[in-house]
C-alpha cells in the first residue's frame, strides 16, 4: 500500500454523466472509498477539476478573457472541494480543504507545511483553486501539488481504464498501453494530461497511474497496489 498519495478528481467525474453540477450519490461513493483508504493508514492529498461548472478553455468562455474565465474556473473547483469535503466528513474522516485563492470563510489558505502536517495527523487535504494562476490546468495542480507534499504516486482517476492510444469510446480498436513513457505520451500526442503537467512528473520522475472511477472499489485498489489501469513512469 502506498504511504501517501495525491489523487486527481475531474469535475466532470463528479458530475456522474450529468454534465452539470455534482451528482451527490457519486460524490457520497467516493467519499467512502476515500474515507476507508484514509482509515487504513494512507495519506491522502486530493486535486479537484471545476469541469462540471466552468471551464476557463471551454467553448463557454471562447469570448471572455482568459483570466477571468480561468478564475471562474477556480472558483468551480472551491464548489467542489467544499462537496467533496461534506461527503468525506460524513463518513468520520477529517477534511481539511486549501485554497490556492484566500477565502478564509470557506477554506485554509494554501501552505505547503501546514497540509503536510493535515497529512501526518490522518486528515484528508483537498487542495482547490488549482495553482491560483490563471493559464495552469487543474491536472498541472496536482502534479504540482504531489511534489510538494511528497507523494510516492499521482493517481488520476477517469471515466475510462487506462491509457488508449485513441479516445476508446470514439475509436473501437484503440490500443491500450498498460505501461507507458512520459516522453512517449508527448511524442505520440495522447491527451492524458496537458503537456506542462507531464514535462513537471517528467523532469521530477512521478510516476502516474490513470485508471478508472466507474467501478465501485477502484479507488482502494490502485491505493493498495493492485495493478488497475495504466502505469506512466518517468
Amino acid at each position: 500500500m502506498y504511504k501517501r498519495i495525491l489523487l486527481k478528481l475531474s469535475g466532470e467525474a463528479l458530475a456522474a454523466g450529468r454534465g452539470f453540477g455534482v451528482d451527490a450519490l457519486f460524490v457520497n461513493a467516493i467519499a467512502q472509498e476515500i474515507a476507508e483508504a484514509a482509515r487504513s493508514g494512507c495519506e491522502i492529498g486530493i486535486v479537484v477539476g471545476g469541469g462540471n461548472f466552468f471551464r476557463g478553455v471551454a467553448e463557454q468562455a471562447i469570448h471572455m478573457d482568459r483570466v477571468a474565465a480561468d478564475h471562474m474556473g477556480m472558483l468551480s473547483t472551491v464548489i467542489n472541494a467544499i462537496a467533496l469535503q461534506d461527503a468525506i466528513e460524513k463518513t468520520g474522516v477529517h477534511v481539511r480543504v486549501m485554497s490556492a485563492i484566500q477565502m478564509h470563510q470557506v477554506a485554509e489558505p494554501y501552505i505547503r507545511r501546514r497540509a503536510i502536517r493535515h497529512l501526518e495527523k490522518g486528515r484528508v487535504v483537498i487542495f482547490a483553486a488549482g495553482t491560483g494562476n490563471p493559464y495552469f490546468s487543474t491536472d498541472t495542480a496536482a502534479s504540482l501539488r504531489a511534489m510538494e507534499i511528497g507523494a510516492e504516486v499521482l493517481l488520476k482517476a477517469t471515466s475510462v481504464d487506462g491509457i488508449y492510444s485513441a479516445d476508446p469510446k470514439k475509436v473501437t480498436d484503440a490500443t491500450k498501453f498498460e505501461e507507458i513513457t512520459y516522453m512517449e505520451i508527448i511524442r505520440l500526442g495522447l491527451q492524458v494530461m496537458d503537456t506542462t503537467a507531464v514535462s513537471l512528473c517528467k523532469d521530477n520522475r512521478l510516476p502516474m497511474i490513470i485508471f478508472s472511477m466507474r467501478e465501485r472499489g477502484n479507488i482502494l485498489r490502485v491505493i493498495a497496489g493492485e495493478k488497475l489501469g495504466s502505469l506512466v513512469t518517468a
